[in-house]
């Protein structure tokens, strides 16, 4: 089933059931069973790299810059060619634009030459075009320049054989164009996770098809989908299964045989129609459920097989917020990815008085507005029901507030904007 309440009348312990982990535990618990799966790198092109782990370590072959070259569009000469005076007269004997290979500089004389275009050998010296003048082949400089000013030094961004990238640094565009910086077109990286995606809830129904009557449209497989894409995951979307305790059964199983992670959507609560939990534990083991949290209780964690397992509550913001806060980093220790698993966090000030005190620690979907030299206000979306999907796409990030807390305004609480927890 793909909703379900998150009321606090039923977040005590009841007869039979385990406690409620807290957010810590719960993370750490699904971190401490995570197990990388074992494999050889694989090697791809630089083009087809973004969001993929490093299996090795990156040290440079060559020098970036490969060579000495200006700063500046101007004009290559030797300082000590100027004599005490610094305002001698120089010919210009040759043309240097970048790409182009120059000749040694002769005494006393002094080269054209542009922005990135290598420095002739015997020049120390590059005066910009803006400080001379020219008459004929001659130049004639109207300020007096520094030794060494304007020139980048050979090895002046990465010098050769240093540490450039280390292993289990997730690739973005940044690194992909340091990588191009130095002539590599491969690189090593950790085999993708693969996630088997499935969606509970015969309600259900794929966008662009007609409603019948009863259905809603399946919002959480596209969310997750993009979701799972973005962190450099290979994700099967095996759509959506029907509520029956024998439907759930046969997904999770063939769902297991070619996956590292299946993650589902909703059927984990209490309710009649709600199949995960029973087929889970049928087939493989559940070690985790439910956390001290909204939205999100109903959380999931297990194992089926070789295949970690993670069932996520069915309405659409639960299943993103617990996805953000508990996915996010196994996978993280799934990919071997250096850093920490889970980001730090900043903190803003609560925009209006807290008078719901609730049993569970609550994440808030907000917006800062930012005032210079304070910290942020957080103001929260209008309605924080976990079936408004629109309050996470107005909202930049969450707010924590603690549980059973009566707050005052401007109380300065943690927040995790959605880009920290993305990256």
């Amino acid at each position: 089933m793909s909703t379900h309440a998150e009321t606090d009348h039923c977040c005590s312990d009841g007869p039979g059931r385990p406690r409620l982990l807290s957010v810590e535990e719960a993370r750490s618990a699904i971190l401490d069973a995570a197990r990388p799966p074992l494999a050889a790198p694989q090697w791809v092109g630089c083009e087809q790299a973004l969001a993929r782990v490093l299996a090795e370590d990156i040290r440079a072959p060559i020098d970036v810059p490969p060579h000495e070259n200006s700063a500046m569009d101007g004009y290559a000469l030797r300082f000590e060619d100027l004599g005490a005076d610094r305002d001698r007269r120089l010919r210009i004997t040759q043309r240097i634009a970048a790409g182009e290979p120059p000749r040694p500089l002769e005494p006393e004389t002094a080269a054209r030459i542009f922005t990135g275009a290598p420095l002739p050998p015997g020049a120390d010296t590059v005066v910009m075009q803006e400080d001379c003048a020219v008459e004929g082949d001659w130049l004639v400089l109207r300020e007096p320049p520094r030794r060494g000013s304007h020139i980048r030094p050979q090895g002046n961004d990465i010098a050769r054989g240093s540490l450039v990238l280390s292993a289990g640094t997730r690739l973005d565009p940044r690194y992909l164009g340091v990588l191009a910086s130095l002539g590599l077109a491969r690189v090593a990286v950790r085999p993708l996770t693969r996630i088997a995606l499935l969606t509970t809830g015969t309600e259900l129904a794929a966008p662009g098809t007609p409603l019948a009557p009863g259905q809603i449209y399946n919002s959480n497989g596209p969310l997750l989908t993009a979701l799972l894409q973005g962190q450099g995951c290979e994700v099967c979307n095996r759509g959506v299964v029907l509520d029956s305790l024998e439907a759930t059964r046969a997904a999770l199983a063939e769902a297991a045989e070619a996956a590292d992670l299946v993650i589902t959507t909703g059927g984990v609560s209490v309710g009649e129609e709600d199949h995960v939990k029973s087929a889970l534990e049928s087939l493989g083991s559940l070690d985790l459920w439910r956390v001290r949290m909204k939205p999100g209780k109903p959380l999931a964690f297990g194992r089926l097989g070789e295949a970690h397992f993670v069932g996520l509550p069915g309405n659409p913001v639960s299943a993103y917020v617990t996805a953000l806060l508990f996915v996010l980093p196994l996978l993280r220790r799934l990919q071997g990815r250096a850093g920490p698993d889970f980001p730090d966090c900043d903190y803003a000030r609560l925009s209006r008085d807290w008078a719901e005190a609730r049993a569970r620690r609550e994440f808030l979907r907000v917006r800062l507005n930012r005032e210079a030299g304070e910290l942020p206000w957080a103001e929260a979306y209008e309605r924080q029901g976990s079936d408004v999907l629109t309050g996470a796409a107005w909202a930049e990030g969450l707010i924590e507030i603690p549980e059973s807390s009566n707050l005052k305004r401007g109380t300065a609480l943690r927040y995790w904007s959605f880009e920290r927890l993305l990256s």
